[in-house]
C-alpha cells in the first residue's frame, strides 16, 4: 500500500487540532481513566509470548498523548546485544510498533481482528544511552498520536510520536505512520494471496551471521546474490519472532530488520549502531517471490557513514531505507 501520510516529521509537541480527531468532553470514567495505569497484554502488542512484548504499562495524559514504560532486556531471542556493550537499536522500533497497535486497539476503538500495515518508520537513537549496563532500569515513553483519521467508530489510520528516556536521559525519538484494514477489506485487497501461509517458502542459505552483525545462523535474513552489496531476502517462515503468527506476506520489521543487516553488510562496520534509521514501506512483500536487496553506502559527513537499502520485487519497489551510523575513531599509534 502506498503511504498515504505526508513524510515523517519528528516532533515532540501536541499535535495541531487539525490533524487530531476532535477531543470530547472528559468524563468522570474518563477523567479517572487518565491518571490509572492499563497493563499491555500479548494480544495488544500483537505478541505471542510475554518475553517478547516490550512495553509494560500506560497511562492516558490526554486524548492524543500517553506515557509508557517499557522494559528492554538486557537478553532476548533476537533482541539482544550487538556486542558487549550496546543493546539493540532495533528495539526502539519494534517498541514503537507495538505500543502504536496498543493505542489503535485501546484507545482509539480498532477492532481485535484488525490489519496493520506500517507506511514509514523513522529511529534517531543515541547508542551511548543504549547500554547493556543499563538494561534494569525502565523505559519511559510519551506518545503523541496525529494525523488522527476514523472510520466510523474505529481507526482508519494514525501516526505516532514518541521519545525514549531512561533514567531522564534521552535515548531515542521515533515516529511512524500506522494504517488498519478491517478483515472484510484484508480479504478483498489479499484475495489471490490468503493461501500463502499454506505453502512452504523456500529457505535460502543465509550470508555468514558476522556478515549480517547477528550471533545465530537463524536470524539472518539475507541470502547471498550474484554481486557485491546485493543480497536476497531470506524468509523463514518458521522464525519464533520475526513469524509469531501465520501471515501471508513478509512483515514491515524483517523488511526493517534486512535493511540493518544490509547496511551492517555493505559498511563492514561491527557492530552497526545506527543514530538515524529510516523506511518507507510501498507494497507488500510476498512470501514466493524473490526480493532483491541492494545498497548503496555513502560518506557524506566526516566520521560517519550513511546506508541506502532497496528492496524490490517482481520489478516493483517494496521499501527504502537509509541507516546512519558512526564510523570509530580512529587511534594514532605513538610508535
Amino acid at each position: 500500500m502506498p503511504p498515504e501520510t505526508a513524510p515523517p516529521r519528528l516532533t515532540t509537541g501536541e499535535p495541531t487540532p487539525s490533524t487530531t480527531a476532535p477531543a470530547e468532553a472528559a468524563s468522570p470514567v474518563e477523567a479517572h481513566k487518565r491518571h490509572s495505569h492499563t497493563t499491555v497484554t500479548k494480544e495488544l502488542a500483537h505478541r505471542t509470548t510475554e518475553t517478547d512484548v516490550f512495553p509494560a504499562r500506560w497511562v492516558r495524559i490526554s486524548g492524543t498523548r500517553f506515557r509508557f514504560t517499557a522494559h528492554w532486556p538486557a537478553t532476548h531471542a533476537f533482541f539482544g546485544p550487538v556486542d558487549g556493550r550496546h543493546q539493540d537499536p532495533m528495539v526502539v522500533g519494534e517498541t514503537l510498533r507495538q505500543a502504536s497497535m496498543v493505542l489503535a486497539h485501546a484507545e482509539f476503538g480498532a477492532p481485535a481482528d484488525t490489519h496493520f500495515v506500517m507506511w514509514d518508520l523513522t529511529v534517531h537513537v543515541d547508542p551511548s544511552a543504549l547500554l547493556l549496563a543499563d538494561a534494569a532500569e525502565p523505559v519511559e515513553f510519551d506518545v503523541v498520536c496525529s494525523e488522527v483519521r476514523r472510520r466510523g467508530r474505529g481507526l482508519h489510520s494514525m501516526r505516532t510520536t514518541m521519545e525514549f528516556r531512561r533514567a531522564g536521559r534521552l535515548v531515542a525519538r521515533g515516529t511512524g505512520s500506522t494504517g488498519c484494514t478491517s478483515p472484510r477489506a484484508y480479504r478483498r485487497l489479499r484475495a489471490d494471496r490468503l493461501n500463502a501461509p499454506d505453502t512452504p517458502v523456500p529457505l535460502l542459505p543465509g550470508i555468514s551471521p558476522q556478515t549480517a552483525g547477528r550471533t545465530r545462523t537463524d536470524d539472518v535474513v539475507l541470502a547471498p546474490a550474484d554481486r557485491p552489496g546485493v543480497w536476497h531476502l531470506r524468509v523463514d517462515t518458521g522464525h519464533p519472532v520475526l513469524f509469531p503468527r501465520p501471515n501471508d506476506h513478509v512483515p514491515g520489521m524483517v523488511l526493517f530488520e534486512a535493511a540493518r543487516q544490509a547496511a551492517t553488510a555493505a559498511s563492514g562496520l561491527h557492530p552497526f549502531l545506527p543514530t538515524t534509521m529510516t523506511a518507507e514501506f510501498t507494497r507488500y512483500a510476498e512470501l514466493h517471490s524473490p526480493c532483491r536487496i541492494e545498497t548503496e553506502v555513502l560518506e557524506e559527513r566526516p566520521g560517519e557513514v550513511t546506508v541506502r537499502v532497496s528492496g524490490r520485487q517482481d520489478g516493483e519497489a517494496v521499501f527504502t531505507a537509509a541507516l546512519t551510523a558512526a564510523r570509530p575513531t580512529r587511534v594514532r599509534s605513538l610508535s
